[in-house]
């Protein structure tokens, strides 16, 4: 069965799907590219193959030609969008975050538990990435112990704009540990407390939070937006009975005039190219099944980060710890 795609922005994201979908996927095909800028649209749809171009998205969700959608378009239009494919009885992939209102992923949960069966496919890459795999395999394993602690950071070379705030870094960047912490440590937050230190320049500073989960370990995470050398993201977790780090990926080093040189990337999409691809394969077979991935984020996954992200704003703002206020888990998501 061949699962015809709709792909909703065609953006960095949404043009990094279409390829992945179009060229890495087996039993997909893109027969629609979707944009506000049909000349953007145009050129995705000419380099995956895909028959239609629209600049109207409820037109893309309803035809007759999509069995599910990507939704990789600005992130204010994420949960209506989502909606909109649950009302017509489509999957949906949608790139985080569902919102950054936990008031709207609880709409999007309810429209959900609505219709009686999961749509919503969250794009938190990083669960499928090989080094947070075998983080939690060694956690649920038991090799290492309980866990006590997970050290976190994430560096990106600069903003990507110049109005890029402490805020945003939480709102926009540290999602993604939020996120893929829970799933490592198999528990929610309780507390999160968040600084900035004083640079010398204008640019935003980075952001350090400490988050307290409900099983009393300590996650650290830093929000690096500017830190100039590249792009890194690594994780420790500290177990009672031993540790496991990941290792920086890198393929290659240069030893040349009596040093050793390694480079970086200058974004996340090399670095998570195959958590991608195994993300949007899994998608696949949930679109062909009707059953969720295992470790797939849910509309509820989506509603967990916005809550925690509200909470580390506040704590920003005000320089206090502020408690990580969560609705009772509704039974559908259990």
């Amino acid at each position: 069965m061949t699962i015809r795609l709709a792909v909703i922005g065609a953006g960095i994201m949404g043009c990094d799907h279409a390829r992945i979908f179009a060229e890495e996927i087996p039993g997909a095909t893109i027969t629609i590219v979707c944009d506000a800028s049909e000349t953007r649209a145009r050129a995705v749809a000419d380099t995956v193959g895909a028959r239609h171009v629209l600049t109207d998205p409820d037109a893309a969700i309803t035809s007759s030609d999509v069995d599910a959608v990507i939704v990789a378009s600005p992130d204010f239009t994420h949960a209506p969008l989502s909606m909109a494919s649950i009302a017509a009885g489509k999957p949906v992939l949608c790139e985080k975050p569902l919102s950054q209102k936990s008031a709207d992923c609880v709409q999007v949960m309810e429209a959900e538990q609505a219709a009686g069966r999961s749509f919503v496919q969250l794009g938190f890459m990083r669960r499928y990435d090989q080094s947070y795999m075998e983080m939690r395999r060694a956690l649920t394993e038991g090799r290492i112990g309980r866990a006590l602690m997970m050290h976190n950071f994430h560096r990106n070379v600069a903003t990507p704009a110049a109005d890029f705030t402490g805020a945003m870094a939480i709102t926009n960047s540290a999602p993604h540990e939020f996120d893929v912490v829970r799933l490592v440590l198999g528990t929610d937050y309780a507390t999160i407390s968040a600084w900035q230190p004083k640079r010398s320049d204008a640019v935003v500073a980075p952001v350090f939070m400490v988050l307290e989960t409900v099983d009393g370990q300590v996650v650290d995470i830093e929000i690096n937006n500017n830190a100039a050398y590249g792009y890194d993201v690594r994780a420790e977790l500290v177990g009672e009975k031993g540790g496991i780090a990941m290792n920086p990926v890198a393929y290659t080093r240069l030893d040349q005039n009596l040093c050793q040189q390694v480079g970086y990337d200058a974004d996340w999409r090399g670095r998570y190219h195959e958590a991608y691809v195994r993300q949007n394969r899994a998608f696949v077979r949930f679109v062909q099944t009707g059953v969720f991935p295992e470790i797939g984020s849910s509309a509820w996954d989506g509603y967990a980060a916005a809550v925690v992200a509200e909470a580390g704003v506040k704590a920003l703002a005000e320089g206090r710890k502020v408690p990580v206020e969560m609705m009772k888990k509704p039974e559908f998501y259990k």
